[in-house]
């Protein structure tokens, strides 16, 4: 199956769900019908990105004054989100009081066909609560102080210098290292690469030395340093210097490499659940994301703003599936889709040698 294949399903059901929610609109958005309680499932390990945005919904909205008085965090690893995303489309009863975290490589595995986008069933895309931005992180007492320095170091001694990052083998992380690399004009075969299931057991095997850097994201991070733990960020890749705690940390682009790499993160409903429910849920979150308690909690989280729901949301995910795509495209991968999620299978393998 070639990329063109896998995109063309991921948009059908990209239209499938955005289709069903418009024929919601003209209904009453039944904000009454909400329960007062939610669950946020965090598809992965703990203390990762999916982790953090479930994070922050539980500390804003029993707070925010829009109906919801308790939240909950429940936990569902497996495939990088694959786990959760088959068990929450053919799950019997959908529930319209969980909502489920996704991100940037969510949308990247069915760009790319690693997890299933043909079927008639589709998530319903809810909103995009805040950007996040890639970045290289280390150990606090490891030797390089900027990124072309630890490049250089790990493509003459690949045996001693492990990179590691959340998601499939070659999800979004390793697509990162990659077009690193080949800015610095290193072969990718010099570079070894471990595939963990969240970023944020990537840090725990940063921190016990099994890899000696991640690719993770800057917030998660971030945060890890802000609670005591001993991590240094290499670089960012973000169009410029980002704000707060985050000012002093360089740019990828300023050390050579002309790649930002946004990411969104977010929730989706199941696809069973009434569409009016999906319409009011995307009304409560944006009300909440206007709210200065919400702004504060993004800077404790070390996430930018980026509230989207509705064609903002729907435009976004496009230039997130279609940017997959390119990525893809330049380093040579061909993917090919696995029907057996839940099931961790490589999926995608790269047939350009440079």
């Amino acid at each position: 199956m070639n990329l063109d294949s896998a995109v063309t399903g991921f948009f059908r059901i990209l239209c499938l769900s955005f289709a069903t929610a418009l024929t919601a609109l003209p209904l009453a958005l039944r904000a009454q019908d909400l329960s007062d309680s939610v669950d946020c499932l965090v598809p992965a390990q703990p203390q990762g990105g999916f982790d953090m945005t479930c994070q922050l919904l539980a500390e804003t909205l029993p707070s925010a004054g829009i109906g919801i008085t308790t939240v909950t965090r429940s936990y569902l690893p497996g495939g990088v989100g694959a786990a959760a995303y088959n068990a929450v489309l053919h799950g019997a009863n959908p529930r319209q009081d969980q909502l489920i975290a996704f991100a940037d490589g969510s949308i990247y595995n069915l760009a790319l066909g690693q997890m299933p986008a043909d079927s008639d069933q589709a998530p319903q895309w809810v909103a995009v609560l805040a950007r996040d931005y890639g970045a290289v992180v280390v150990r606090g007492d490891a030797p390089w102080q900027g990124l072309e320095a630890l490049m250089r170091d790990a493509a003459q001694d690949p045996h001693r210098i492990g990179f590691g990052g959340g998601g499939l083998l070659w999800g979004p992380d390793r697509m990162r290292l990659s077009l690193t690399a080949r800015a610095y004009g290193i072969p990718l075969d010099n570079l070894r690469f471990l595939a963990f299931e969240g970023s944020g057991s990537c840090l725990e095997a940063l921190s016990a030395g099994f890899v000696q850097v991640c690719l993770n994201d800057a917030a998660a991070a971030q945060t890890a340093i802000d609670q005591g733990t001993d991590l240094r960020i290499l670089a960012i890749y973000a169009p410029t210097r980002l704000p707060g705690a985050l000012a002093d940390t360089p740019t990828a682009r300023e050390q050579g490499v002309p790649l930002d790499w946004p990411v969104a993160r977010g929730v989706y409903l199941a696809p069973g659940v009434d569409p009016a429910i999906t319409a009011a849920w995307q009304t409560r979150l944006a009300a909440l994301m206007q709210t200065p308690d919400y702004a504060a909690a993004l800077a404790r989280f070390n996430l930018q703003p980026n509230p989207l729901t509705g064609d903002a949301l729907t435009a976004a995910i496009a230039d997130i599936a279609a940017t997959a795509q390119a990525h893809a495209r330049a380093l040579g991968l061909v993917c090919t889709p696995q029907p057996l999620w839940p099931q961790r299978q490589i999926t995608c393998v790269r047939t350009d040698p440079t």
